[in-house]
């Protein structure tokens, strides 16, 4: 496959994933509350990396920020973490990309050296996406744990109910204050769907310097043995 195509569908495919993973981490449902088996459904809450957020049946919202990295678990400032970071190597992944397209000359830039500018822009890719599926699989599986714990404790009667409700609130927004069972927020599944395209992405951008540099080195060697057949001619 040319590397051109290589280059440019690991671009989009980077530009995609970059911004859903941007708007993953903004995005105030990452946990949402389980309303089966609610008679009345008057406050839908949900609970982000940054904000616990209420909204009544009249259309009035509340959240309250979540600030401070203190009285919050290892497991939810690890989520954030990983989101940031995915964020960060997301966005500088793609700037580079823009430089190391084929498709644009600058300055007489030379072709190894947008191969290189490539494979940076590919393992970045690669790491942030690495990074959004690993902080939304951790935040996912405290999500699981919380709601197997609640589960538990509804069906023995308010047994452990202390214990459930450590388990929430460890995750700073997933239990602190709000009551109630939680399940998993649209902002999971496009932390996900945007950690898969930008690894996905960041592949074939490590495959394009591969074959810029397949293309350069049959390039040379064609070079050196029309030289030669010259010498022998000669």
């Amino acid at each position: 496959m040319a590397p051109s195509v290589l280059q440019n569908g690991g671009f989009i495919l980077g530009l995609i994933g970059a911004a859903a993973l941007i708007a993953a981490t903004a995005m105030n449902k990452w946990s949402v509350k389980d309303r089966q088996g609610d008679v009345v459904t008057s406050v839908y809450t949900y609970k982000g990396l940054w904000q616990d957020c209420e909204t009544a049946s009249s259309g009035f919202t509340e959240c309250r920020p979540l600030y401070g990295l203190l009285g919050f678990s290892g497991a939810f400032q690890a989520v954030r973490a990983l989101m940031i970071v995915g964020v960060v190597l997301g966005v500088l992944g793609a700037v580079i990309s823009v430089f190391s397209l084929t498709c644009l000359t600058m300055n007489s830039m030379a072709e190894s050296t947008k191969g290189k500018m490539s494979l940076t822009a590919g393992i970045m890719f690669i790491i942030a996406g690495v990074c959004g599926i690993a902080g939304a699989s951790i935040y996912a599986s405290q999500i699981v744990a919380s709601f197997r714990m609640s589960t538990y404790n509804n069906y023995n009667g308010g047994m452990g109910g202390g214990m459930g409700g450590g388990m929430g609130g460890g995750m700073g927004g997933m239990g602190g204050g709000m009551g109630g069972i939680y399940t998993f927020g649209p902002a999971l599944f496009v932390a996900w769907i945007g950690g898969g395209v930008l690894f996905i992405g960041g592949i074939l951008k490590s495959l394009a310097f591969r074959e810029m540099t397949r293309t350069k080195t049959d390039l040379s060697d064609r070079h050196s043995e029309g030289g030669k057949k010259e010498q022998n001619y000669v």
